[in-house]
């Protein structure tokens, strides 16, 4: 599987026209978008920039998205996986939007028949998307300080999905891998296009610049 992922888009129409043209380069088979689709809202027009994406779409709202912006995600032809695991050519693809709650491992997740806690969902074949990094893992803020969750570090430390994709900092997109999992902040929020991911056998990842 092919994927193509982007966070932090901010609602610049020249960001989104950015994965539009790497949509049209690399076809990839699914767009994940790790929250920050607007700049406060509203949800419209969070609807309005996710209609243009052509391809199956995976978003999640981040911590600058208006709460109206999951009525947008919800009204959009993309799919809101906040809080949701939906299963895609058999790959788990689990989403946690805005900011990471302090107890994430027993944060309800609907798997699409029940709601489950995120603990019992999380397998190392899954893909968690978040808008937040894991802390100290690409996650480093222009003063030098880390901004990641340590509630996020720990869960995936203990439960070690496959891949782990993020936005939020924009100054530190890229990679990180810890033994067989991944992190990608794949932001654009300040020099890079988002990160191109293939899954299969093997993990291969390219930052766009």
């Amino acid at each position: 599987m092919r994927i193509l992922a982007v966070a932090d888009i901010h609602g610049a129409q020249y960001r989104l026209n950015l994965v539009l043209k790497n949509v049209a380069i690399h076809t990839p088979d699914l767009v994940v978008i790790c929250g920050d689709i607007t700049q406060f809202g509203p949800g419209e027009f969070a609807t309005n920039l996710l209609n243009q994406i052509q391809v199956r779409t995976l978003a999640v709202p981040g911590n600058i998205d208006t709460f109206d912006v999951d009525q947008g995600i919800n009204a959009s032809n993309a799919t809101n996986l906040d809080k949701r695991q939906v299963i895609i050519h058999d790959i788990p693809f689990v989403g946690i939007g805005r900011d990471i709650p302090s107890s994430l491992p027993n944060l309800p997740i609907d798997d699409g028949t029940t709601k489950k806690p995120l603990k019992k969902l999380l397998k190392p074949a899954s893909v968690l998307v978040t808008h937040y990094p894991p802390f100290k893992l690409q996650d480093k803020i222009f003063i030098g300080t880390h901004g990641g969750s340590k509630e996020l570090r720990s869960l995936i430390d203990t439960y070690k999905p496959r891949l782990v994709l993020c936005g939020h900092i924009h100054e530190d997109p890229g990679t990180t891998t810890i033994g067989d999992m991944m992190v990608v902040n794949c932001s654009m929020g300040k020099r890079t296009e988002g990160a191109l991911v293939e899954i299969s056998d093997t993990l291969k990842v390219s930052i766009l610049d």
